[in-house]
């Protein structure tokens, strides 16, 4: 065959390219079996690490139940630490809660009864003042002019008064002479009426300025305090428009709360026994109590938007803590239930039983007990059936416990019972048994030894 032919030519050409291309793919395998033994290292290197964390912490992790005690130590049912308290004997207070504000027993927005100048302010801005003291003065030499006037007008009709009763009289006597006709009597009568009117007309008239007189000093209506000026002196004022200041009574105050109606029934009762109800007021936060006072009286109905009534409770506030229209929470104290088992309401648990609690078993086991709860006050809740005074509970560390739980006690009046039947001082655990993190700790150590 001739050299230069080109299928010769293009047959030595590819041999030299074939093991360039086997050598890379070599390569490129080779690669790959690293990258999948460096991610499998890594990933048993993660497990590892999340295994030892879940020792440390004294938790069985997902190998260690399968291992068994060989590897953590452990078997899969850690008891689970809990703090527990004992149920107790106590009184409860019966307690209603209800928004309320504050509300005064009076308040005055006092205006002039008369028109004229404002000539003399008498108070300084929140003062104190008592029924009957001076607050302004109108000008009042108007209408004592238009008393003089009609002070003369009465003099004048009291004079022609009496003179035509006199005339009367002589007429009378004429007539019974027969000296002058019966009509000229009648006629003399009906003048005397006349004037009589109008000397009572005038004497109307004397007394209205008197009066109008008297309303130029404007005194407070009641015991308070007043507020910022309305008016300034020297201002026209008119009658029964012009505010002037507004007097608030504080010494006794009241708070207007309300209730649902499902309550007026026991509040009700209550009030007609005659007892004396304690109504304490706290801020709106609810966190501290401002005054106590008592209840007054209920409103005579309920409203139907709100499906609420009102009350309302008397504060002799002579702190003056309370503030007119101040927002309040308000607290009846309706009863008190009389040695009641107590427990913390912390211990009182809702779910599929319905209302329950953890009850201890012996020292190192839990059940779970139904129980039916009554009337609470926040951090403390009367059990009315299931527990009897005495008894343990739970109170912390509820949240992965279950029925027949096997648990270790840490906290809790009863904790010292327990370790004097044998627990360890430290944690509660059995007295033969190493506290819970340090098999953690030697597994970790054992693992990471060569």
């Amino acid at each position: 065959m001739n050299e230069s032919s080109p299928i010769r030519t293009e047959t030595a050409r590819e041999y030299p390219a074939a093991p360039a291309r086997i050598r890379r793919r070599s390569r490129l395998v080779r690669w790959l079996l690293v990258l999948l033994v460096l991610g499998g290292a890594g990933a048993v290197a993660h497990r590892w690490y999340d295994q030892s964390r879940t020792d440390v912490a004294g938790e069985p992790g997902a190998g260690r139940g399968k291992g068994g005690p060989g590897r953590g130590g452990r078997g899969h049912d850690q008891p689970q630490a809990v703090g527990i308290v004992s149920v107790t004997k106590g009184d409860m207070p019966v307690v209603l809660q209800g928004l309320g504000t504050v509300t005064p027993l009076a308040t005055v927005t006092v205006r002039s009864q008369i028109s004229g100048y404002l000539t003399e302010i008498g108070y300084r801005e929140g003062q104190m003042v008592k029924k009957g003291d001076f607050l302004a003065q109108v000008d009042s030499r108007p209408y004592e002019a238009l008393l003089a006037q009609y002070q003369g007008q009465l003099a004048r009709d009291q004079a022609l008064l009496q003179n035509s009763k006199l005339d009367l009289a002589r007429f009378q006597r004429l007539a019974q002479q027969d000296s002058i006709s019966k009509q000229n009597v009648d006629t003399q009568g009906a003048l005397v009426k006349q004037n009589e009117g109008t000397v009572a007309a005038d004497q109307a008239l004397v007394d209205q300025q008197k009066l109008n007189i008297a309303y130029t000093r404007i005194t407070s209506p009641v015991d308070g305090r007043v507020g910022l000026r309305q008016v300034d002196q020297g201002n026209y004022i008119t009658a029964a428009n012009t505010a002037i200041v507004v007097v608030t009574q504080l010494h006794p105050i009241s708070v207007v709360f309300t209730l649902p109606e499902d309550d007026v029934a026991r509040v009700m009762r209550r009030v007609r026994s005659g007892a004396k109800l304690a109504v304490r007021a706290y801020d709106r936060g609810d966190a501290h109590e401002i005054a106590t006072g008592t209840l007054d009286t209920v409103d005579n109905q309920i409203d139907t938007t709100t499906g609420t009534v009102k009350l309302r409770a008397l504060f002799q506030n002579d702190d003056e803590a309370l503030f007119p229209n101040q927002f309040v929470n308000a607290k009846l104290t309706v009863d008190t239930v009389r040695d009641a088992p107590i427990v913390p309401t912390g211990a009182i648990l809702r779910g599929t039983p319905g209302t329950y609690v953890y009850l201890m078993e012996g020292n190192d086991k839990v059940v779970v007990r139904p129980v039916k709860i009554g009337e609470s006050d926040g951090p403390r809740t009367v059990v009315t059936e299931g527990l009897a005074v005495g008894d343990r509970v739970v109170v912390d560390g509820t949240d992965r416990l279950r029925d027949g739980a096997s648990v270790r006690i840490t906290g809790g009046p009863a904790a010292g019972e327990a370790n004097a039947e044998g627990k360890a001082p430290g944690n509660g655990a059995a007295a033969g048994e190493a506290p819970p993190a340090e098999p953690g700790r030697r597994q970790r150590r054992q693992r990471s030894s060569p």
